[in-house]
């Protein structure tokens, strides 16, 4: 089981989205294979902050299932995100980023809630992107 710490978009108050049920999943996507794609597994624990430069971990859940997508041409992409857009709660601008990505990682959640804050140093790890995995949430 791993751990990860996973950025949500503030202005589009995903974090709250998730705390109240509304929004049950995440997603990521990319040309290439990136983090999370292979990374995560279901039972794995995310860790939840948001991307307005507060630095703290604030929510928890656990990965109930996820899909990798294989390699997706634009249509077969948009499909796949207009999908599942019940559980992503998207906006319209980030339904346009993930639309036409070529491998797409979709995570469902359970179990979301919010903990004390734990101050959280991105700078630490390699991967400067919105998805980290961590090793122990307590010493980072």
């Amino acid at each position: 089981m791993s751990e990860h710490a996973v950025y949500l978009d503030a202005k589009a108050k995903k974090f709250e989205k998730l705390l109240s049920g509304d929004k049950t999943m995440i997603i990521r996507g990319a040309a290439g294979r990136k983090i999370p794609y292979g990374r995560v597994l279901e039972g794995d624990v995310l860790y939840f902050i948001n991307n307005n430069g507060e630095g703290v971990l604030k929510g928890k859940a656990k990965v109930k299932s996820l899909l990798e997508s294989g390699k997706l041409d634009k249509e077969a992409s948009k499909k796949l995100v207009n999908n599942y857009m019940e559980k992503l709660k998207l906006t319209e601008k980030q339904q346009k980023r993930w639309t036409g990505k070529r491998y797409l990682v979709l995570v469902e959640t359970e179990e979301f809630h919010e903990i004390v804050p734990i101050p959280f140093n991105k700078n630490k790890y390699h991967n400067m992107d919105d998805w980290n995995i961590i090793e122990e949430v307590q010493l980072v």
